[in-house]
């Protein structure tokens, strides 16, 4: 299957860059370029996207809230990943609230790239121990935490409890596994039961719900 992919961003090099490289793969395809939030949105009503690497800062429209209506049209639509520097990391924890499956920073290494579009693609989500959850408790300490759904957070069972805990940590399933003494396949099972009670769209979410609820917080 070919992972159809939109570039988001309002330098035109930046998005040849990207372009050379998701075209280098065998199973990426670019469908669709856009220069900003707003022109994204629209050429998203015309053309099928599977992942948008989507800039922060663009004129018109930016990304936190182009992101927030590619979302709120089509929860089950397009996955979007957002691209930021280190300067506009509240713009990226703005992005990972209205939605987006994650966020990378612009240096990042090309296979780094390349390994997030596959990830959000499969159903997942990018949360990076060393760089997401920092920001994420940042952030949510300065902002205003959201209505929260704590009825589904306190049907959670102990070892659905253990296993958001450790997806908050950044720990993969693999991971979460190997410390629980369980298989892949029960984490996916209770992965999918922690989203299911908390209404959480993905992992980047139920990162954020830990920190909003203040069950985990920044060393």
């Amino acid at each position: 299957m070919t992972i159809r992919v939109m570039l988001v961003d309002d330098q035109r090099l930046v998005r040849s860059g990207f372009a050379m490289l998701v075209e280098s793969q065998p199973d990426m395809h670019v469908v669709a370029e856009a220069a900003d939030g707003l022109e994204a949105v629209e050429a998203l009503g015309r053309t099928q996207a599977d992942v948008v690497l989507m800039d922060v800062r663009m004129p018109r429209l930016d990304g936190v809230e182009a992101t927030r209506r590619i979302v709120a049209a089509d929860p089950g639509g397009p996955r979007v990943i957002v691209l930021t520097t280190f300067d506009l990391d509240e713009y990226a924890f703005a992005a990972l609230q209205a939605g987006a499956s994650g966020f990378l920073l612009k240096d990042a290494l090309p296979e780094e790239l390349l390994r997030a579009i596959r990830t959000v693609h499969a159903g997942d989500a990018v949360v990076a121990p060393s760089t997401t959850q920092r920001l994420i408790a940042r952030y949510v300490r300065r902002g205003t935490a959201a209505e929260l759904p704590t009825a589904g957070v306190e049907s959670l069972t102990e070892r659905e409890r253990e296993v958001w805990l450790a997806i908050a940590r950044g720990l993969t399933n693999g991971e979460i596994a190997a410390s629980l003494g369980i298989s892949e396949a029960t984490v996916k099972t209770h992965v999918g039961n922690v989203l299911g009670k908390t209404g959480m769209r993905d992992r980047v979410a139920l990162v954020v719900l830990a920190y909003e609820c203040g069950v985990v917080g920044s060393d």
